[in-house]
Order: C-alpha cells, then sequence, then structure tokens
C-alpha cells in the first residue's frame, strides 16, 4: 500500500529560522523519502483568511505552499511525527494511493 501525504503551508512559515517548506523537502531527502514535491501558489487560502494571489501587493508571504510526497505506509509512519512537530500549526492531509505505474523500491 502507498500512501500520499499532503501539507498545506504558507511561503513565510519557518522552521528554527529557515523557510519551511525547503526543511521539510531536506528532512524528507535525508530520510529517504520515495518523492516529494513543493508547489508554491499563485492564489490560494488557508483555514478562514482572505483569498491571497501573487498580485496583490500585500500577499506579504501569505500564499500557500503545497508538498506532496509518497511512499510505503512504513515510512510514512517513521517520518510524520517529526513533520508534525515542524509544521505543528498545519493542515497535513494523509490518503492511501494506488500506485498505477513504477514502484517505491
Amino acid at each position: 500500500m502507498a500512501v500520499q501525504v499532503t501539507m498545506y503551508l504558507q511561503e513565510d512559515d519557518q522552521w528554527q529560522r529557515r523557510s519551511l517548506h525547503l526543511e521539510v523537502l531536506k528532512y524528507l531527502r535525508e530520510e529517504n523519502v520515495f518523492g516529494a514535491v513543493a508547489f508554491h501558489a499563485v492564489a490560494g487560502f488557508m483555514g478562514r483568511m482572505r483569498l491571497k494571489t501573487a498580485t496583490l501587493v500585500d500577499a506579504g508571504g501569505k500564499l500557500p505552499v503545497v508538498i506532496i510526497f509518497v511512499d510505503t505506509d512504513e515510512h510514512i509512519q517513521r517520518v510524520l511525527p517529526r513533520l508534525k512537530e515542524m509544521a505543528a500549526h498545519r493542515l497535513i492531509v494523509r490518503e492511501n494511493v494506488v500506485v498505477e505505474q513504477g514502484s517505491l523500491d
């Protein structure tokens, strides 16, 4: 069974005074997670906040950054506690997925 995790962050989120999304990707690479990507949004919102777009002068680091990664259930279970610590204030979604092509080896 493969698991896909989606993390909803903001571009100005930090972990130990560094960019959170980059620190998450660095951690996932160090832990040999099969694959991960970060998407920087051009528009979006988090929670009940108002819509932010890249064209707003006052966007001020509040645009969403979405990280998606996939691996085996066992591997995801091992890395999730640290990620929950790093992004304690953000939404993390986990879902079982079917690998249609390729493998997680």
